[in-house]
């Protein structure tokens, strides 16, 4: 007789040809200890009989349980455990990462048009003054009206001989709350920045040191996660950030893109035009190797930085000077023009006569 044994939440099972339990292994009802059964039978996959009892009779019959209503209360506990334990899994290092480089985006956004807002309305009262963004935001929530320039202050003559209209007092606290709020985002920003910076260090060290720690915090946002970013070939996180560049070189004859937004880097940004592409190319090699190093191992490995740096100097010297670019004339223009030219001919000797 052949036997099988079938795992199951509240214990092991072992069946006869005709789906009969010939004897069960039961686990201890503690909820929290099933929860992790349940998460781990969910993970791999088993082979499940052709002929499977019914998991409640199962449990009733092994004395696992002794009602139904007990098995639906134990099992309901056991699987409200397992999910909340799932859902705290997906809270992992670089999930906070990632939430906070789109906190930052949003920041951007917002911080760019309150400012030009302000840059706009305040302009009206003031317009000899020639500050934007940040400046012009701290200004205002200092000073509020020109007429409060104090006489040592450089802006002082500006201020005193301003073409600008005159400020209301519900207008100038209405612009100070905006400039308020306004630094309030600024602030808000180096606060991020340094959690990003900080948090790099710890979680991907060596993409923090390969790639820096705002351009690698970059790219695992846009890859979905750490593990995501170590799956890609060097080839795609080449080209991470510009889709619309690639999409449009594979819908036409368009060049592909050599660079997306590790274009940012110094070495490719600073680097002259006919070395983007090869640097570009090692650079995005080493990143993917330093995010692999950083999730399966999590220990700091010097020598990539070592072995990019030699790389792209080999690269610098190969490349030290521009090459010609060949001039692409236009095929045919003349000849093209003359048998216009003396099709036109042609026509008016055909109409004279």
């Amino acid at each position: 007789m052949m036997k099988q044994e079938f795992t199951v939440w509240f214990g092991k099972l072992r069946l006869d040809e005709e789906g009969g339990i010939m004897n069960c292994s039961l686990f201890d009802k503690d909820p929290e200890m099933l929860s992790k059964v349940v998460t781990s039978l969910q993970e791999n996959v088993q082979s499940v009989p052709l002929k499977r009892p019914d998991l409640r009779e199962a449990a009733i019959e092994c004395g696992f349980v002794e009602l139904e209503e007990d098995y639906d209360i134990l099992l309901r506990e056991v699987c409200i455990k397992a999910a909340k334990s799932q859902i705290s899994r997906t809270d992992t290092d670089d999930a906070r990462i990632i939430q906070a480089v789109e906190a930052l985006d949003d920041i951007d956004k917002n911080v760019n048009e309150l400012s030009e807002r302000l840059f706009e309305w305040y302009g009206r009262y003031f317009p000899e003054l020639d500050m934007t963004g940040e400046e012009l935001a701290r200004f205002v929530a200092s000073y509020g009206s020109r007429a409060n320039v104090p006489a040592e202050h450089k802006l002082f003559e500006k201020a005193s001989s301003s073409m600008g209209s005159e400020l209301s007092f519900a207008d100038e606290e209405l612009l100070r709350a905006i400039a308020n709020n306004i630094c309030s985002l600024y602030d808000t920003r180096r606060y991020i920045e340094n959690y990003i910076n900080t948090s790099m260090e710890s979680v991907a060290p060596n993409l923090c040191n390969i790639a820096g720690a705002p351009l690698g915090a970059r790219l695992m946002s846009m890859a979905g996660s750490l593990q995501k970013l170590a799956a890609f070939p060097s080839s795609t996180v080449q080209v991470i950030g510009a889709s619309r560049a690639l999409f449009k070189h594979l819908r036409s004859r368009a060049p592909s893109p050599k660079h997306g937004i590790i274009f940012n880097h110094p070495v490719i940004r600073n680097a002259p035009w006919w070395q983007r592409g090869k640097l570009a190319r090692a650079l995005a090699a080493k990143i993917s190797l330093a995010a692999r190093t950083d999730f399966y191992s999590g220990e700091i490995d010097r020598s990539i930085a070592e072995a990019l740096e030699r790389k792209l100097e080999n690269i610098r010297q190969a490349n030290a000077v521009a090459p010609k670019k060949e001039p692409h004339p236009k095929p045919h223009s003349r000849e093209k023009g003359s048998k216009r030219k003396q099709g036109a001919r042609n026509r008016k000797k055909g109409g004279k006569s």
